[in-house]
């Protein structure tokens, strides 16, 4: 006899799988993942957990509603029955009632596969939309936030900074919305928790996080924006308090290639939907023309041999703390045309005195530019205004945290991007990469430099250089143009 299994909704965040305890045995292997490098967290080397995200509870039978198909697959390699009650999908919305919409809802020309992004959502009522920087995810939310209005639904939009709280705002206003939108960055007092009247709320989530089960009950939509950020476990609390929230939307530009990665945003969302590429894009013009010119320094025998036992700590500390180097990166940005975006990661150590060079050089050179510091130091509303004012310079030069411009900001008019600090996360490479794609009147080309640093010894390969290899792996996979330069540094 074939055995069966039943999924019912529990509610709008889980189903529930109703089988026999085998088989929910199998479920719950089949939905268990190791966490990519849990071996090195103290919580896995203290043995208070064993580095494992496990999907499916047995004890509550609960799994995240997203991940239905997942069990279609399930049972059908195991010879099992499934009875699915999957009524999320309607194909009765077409592509002419979604370009009808899309043409009276906004002042600007939604592009194709904008359109076409906006039926998928509205047929499959919760989507992982995957489209690339730079490609106008915002108008596709701006899209469905209107159509949700249409029917009397309010909507939570969710932003990981401050920044992006203002930066959507301003979008959506620019794309035609006139009536109030609600903001919630963190600054406000608590009276805000009681007296939403607005369609719209745009908030960071680590705003609202902590709110109780019956304030999320008013939403019936929620969209997260970059919504790569959503594994962690705020941000999980957050849509499983939506329980009555039927529409839910996630929008990224890069997944960080993990299957626990996809699992847990798929769940969260619904199914990952390809928008578009970025290759797409710069083909046709959308997206401005990317060069990439990756920098490796390469460093006297005598230091690298000093550095030959060197932990990832003690080298980036060198690296940071070499004045051969800052110059270089000094001369390097002083000799771009353009605006330009230098990102950082250590903000004492190396954000500041990157930034303090600059100045005393314009002190003493007495140039005329414009440059400006960011990190987390910096409130939300600067840097939005920084934003704006960069976009009307020719020769401004921002050096900005990676957390704080690294993902969603939008600067049209940006020529150059320098990676001042070394990073192997796939997230945060593609993220940055795509603050120089965008477009403007003024500018159709970008260039990144990939500055790295070469302290091997022998056959060994140091951390830093490591990392460059796999940003390489990740220019080979957008099919990127790129070139290797090799610059000796005489310390």
């Amino acid at each position: 006899m074939t055995e069966k299994i039943f999924v019912e909704k529990y509610n709008e965040a889980y189903v529930k799988v109703i089988c026999e305890p085998g088989i929910a045995y199998e479920l719950q292997e089949y939905f268990t993942f190791t966490i990519p490098n849990a071996k090195f967290m103290p919580q896995v080397r203290n043995k208070f957990w064993d580095g494992k995200i496990r999907l499916f509870n047995v004890a509550t039978q609960r799994l995240y509603a997203g991940l239905t198909p997942y069990i279609r697959k399930f049972a059908y390699d195991r010879d099992y029955e499934v009875d699915l009650d999957d009524d999320l999908h309607d194909d009765s919305y077409s592509l002419k009632e979604a370009y009808d919409f899309c043409k009276q809802a906004t002042n600007l020309e939604p592009r194709d596969y904008q359109v076409e992004a906006f039926a998928h959502a509205m047929r499959t009522r919760r989507a992982l939309l995957l489209s690339p920087t730079a490609s106008g995810k915002s108008l596709i939310i701006y899209l469905l936030a209107k159509k949700m209005i249409e029917s009397e639904k309010k909507i939570l939009v969710i932003v990981p900074t401050t920044s992006l709280v203002y930066q959507m705002q301003s979008d959506f206003k620019s794309y035609g919305y006139e009536n109030n939108i609600r903001v919630i960055d963190g600054t406000q007092d608590k009276s805000w928790r009681n007296d939403i009247v607005e369609d719209i709320v745009v908030s960071t989530w680590q705003s609202i996080y902590k709110m109780p089960k019956p304030w999320f009950n008013q939403f019936k939509c929620v969209m997260g924006d970059e919504a790569h950020n959503f594994k962690s476990k705020s941000l999980t609390s957050i849509m499983t308090k939506l329980e009555d929230c039927e529409y839910r939307y996630g929008f990224t530009g890069t997944l960080d290639g993990t299957q626990t990665h996809k699992l847990v945003l798929e769940g969260l969302f619904g199914a990952v939907k390809k928008v578009t590429t970025s290759k797409e894009l710069m083909d046709k013009g959308t997206l401005a023309d990317l060069k990439i010119k990756c920098i490796a320094l390469s460093y006297p025998k005598s230091e690298c041999a000093l550095l030959k036992k060197a932990s990832y700590q003690e080298e980036m500390d060198y690296i940071v703390g070499s004045k051969a180097r800052a110059k270089f990166i000094q001369n390097l940005i002083l000799s771009m045309k353009g605006n330009t975006l230098v990102l950082f990661q250590l903000v004492e150590k190396h954000g500041k005195v990157l930034y303090n060079n600059l100045i005393e050089q314009q002190k003493k050179d007495l140039f005329d530019r414009q440059f400006f510091f960011v990190s987390g130091e910096v409130n939300a509303k600067i840097r939005e205004n920084i934003r704006s004012v960069v976009e009307d310079q020719k020769d401004a030069v921002i050096v900005a945290s990676y957390g704080t411009f690294s993902t969603g900001i939008n600067i049209r008019n940006l020529n150059n991007i320098i990676f001042a600090s070394p990073s192997k996360s796939k997230i945060r490479v593609l993220q940055s990469i795509g603050r120089g794609l965008r477009t403007s009147d003024k500018k159709d080309k970008a260039t990144l430099f990939d500055i790295s640093d070469d302290l091997s010894h022998g056959k060994r390969r140091n951390y830093t250089l490591q990392h460059s290899a796999e940003r390489i792996k990740y220019y080979n996979d957008e099919k990127f143009d790129y070139k290797i330069y090799q610059v000796k540094i005489n310390v």
